[in-house]
């Protein structure tokens, strides 16, 4: 166990977690702790004389500026050797075997230097991984950014930025732009290749910088990475972490593979499947069955509601058998209307053109929609009515018709928005989950309709 000696500057709780190795526990220490310049040398001690799994979850476990600090302090050699700790295959069964709680605390986010650093070690092969211990969530731009690409000082001059762009630029497949960077790493601007080598070579790079640039965070979602690359026409996106360091790039390429894949698991989702993970070809029979079997069940159920509502009227039925004739024609139509509605609102709120604080606008405007459908699908429905049963059968139709399109048309607008608002894909409201909870909207008010109306 580590000996503390008694001049040390750690506050006691902080000690006794370094002693009892409770790395979760000081993870989550809330309390101020004492100036990271002063306590960053005591902290490299305390690091040195751990073994290696500790060590790695000691400094995973410090706040991001301690760890800053700290890492400065390592000399390459010791600091290298921590980062491949990072990443090596011990590790990797080490915190697979935490709790998910702890895991969740020590997988935080590492300082934007220590990353850097990090992905520039990999192998291609290892960097898959490593971006997973980063701690960036499943489909983050943090997994998808390539670590290469091109940085200069803003107190060099052009010529000196171009000569650096020549000598480091040649291995990079992407290098339509150069990122200004301060010593620490914090992106400040980002210059086209045009411009440096349109400018005077003498002239100093600040004369050139107008310190405006489009990034994304490594914890975003992939699809925003997209959708900000089309709303700025840029080639390449820069990402940086929560301090503005400078972390890596999304390409034009990644862009368009994040549309395929959000596009392909929008349309399963759609058709109420679970999105494969991988191709046709490459899924089993029985990966296919159970990206498919979940959601019939659930659906199975929610049609039973449609069920018991015709059960619930079978003396209505009784009473006026023409009313049976119309019952297809009743679901189909407030299904189609909702999937409609649904599809639509999905892909406006995928895209950005309809935002959240806009669903107001949103509600009205799909209520004068469904209105218009209403009134006009209503007047259709009144003609085969009264032709079929009768004209009070007909105004049972057209009140059915002008109700549900309102109704089920709304609902399709409103469920989109819920999910995203509960940070769920959208896309969930399927046509057959809108469809099916559709048919039982549209059986209940066609009874009561037709109970009202018809003095049954």
């Amino acid at each position: 166990m580590t000996t503390t000696p008694t001049t040390s500057l750690l506050p006691r709780e902080i000690r006794q977690y370094i002693e009892d190795r409770n790395w979760r526990a000081l993870a989550m220490y809330r309390k101020a702790w004492p100036d990271f310049e002063i306590v960053a040398p005591e902290i490299v001690d305390e690091l040195l004389e751990l073994d290696k799994n500790d060590r790695v979850l000691f400094f995973r476990a410090l706040p991001i500026e301690l760890a800053v600090e700290v890492f400065s302090l390592l000399d390459t050699d010791t600091s290298d050797r921590l980062l491949l700790e990072l990443t090596d295959s011990e590790t990797r069964e080490l915190l697979s075997n935490l709790d998910p709680d702890d895991r969740t605390e020590l997988l935080g986010e590492l300082p934007g230097q220590v990353t850097q650093r990090l992905l520039t070690l990999l192998s291609p092969e290892d960097l898959r991984e490593a971006r997973r211990l980063l701690g960036y969530p499943e489909e983050s731009v943090g997994r998808l950014m390539n670590p290469d690409y091109v940085a200069v000082r803003a107190d060099w001059t052009v010529g000196a930025a171009i000569n650096h762009t020549r000598e480091y630029g040649r291995e990079i497949d992407t290098i339509s732009m150069v990122y200004v960077t301060e010593r620490s790493g914090r992106l400040v601007d980002a210059l086209s290749l045009q411009s440096l080598v349109l400018a005077d070579p003498d002239a100093p790079l600040r004369s050139i910088m107008d310190y405006s640039f489009v990034s994304i965070r490594a914890y975003e979602d992939r699809e925003e990475a997209a959708r900000l690359m089309k709303r700025y026409d840029r080639e390449v996106l820069p990402v940086v972490d929560s301090r503005g360091i400078l972390l890596g790039l999304v390409t034009f390429d990644d862009a368009l593979e994040i549309t395929e894949i959000e596009t392909t698991e929008d349309f399963h989702r759609t058709a109420a499947v679970t999105p494969l993970k991988r191709s046709y070809w490459e899924t089993s029979v029985w990966g296919l069955f159970r990206s498919r079997i979940g959601w019939l069940t659930i659906l199975v159920f929610v049609n039973l509601i449609s069920s018991g509502v015709i059960a619930s009227y079978e003396a209505t039925l009784e009473a006026a058998v023409a009313l049976a004739f119309f019952i297809p024609l009743i679901i189909d139509t407030g299904g189609n209307a909702g999937s409609q509605s649904a599809t639509i609102m999905i892909r406006s709120i995928s895209l950005g053109d309809v935002k959240m604080d806009q669903w107001f606008r949103v509600f009205i405007k799909e209520m004068a929609i469904g209105v218009a459908i209403g009134v006009a699908l209503g007047a259709m429905g009144l003609l085969l009515g009264t032709f079929r049963g009768g004209h009070l059968i007909g105004l049972v139709v057209l009140a059915t018709m002008l109700t549900m399109l309102v109704i089920t048309n709304l609902v399709g607008m409103i469920l989109p928005f819920l999910l995203t608002r509960m940070k769920l894909d959208p896309a969930i409201a399927s046509g057959p989950l809108i469809t099916s909870l559709a048919d039982a909207v549209g059986l209940v008010i066609y009874f009561g309709y037709a109970t009202m109306i018809l003095s049954l």
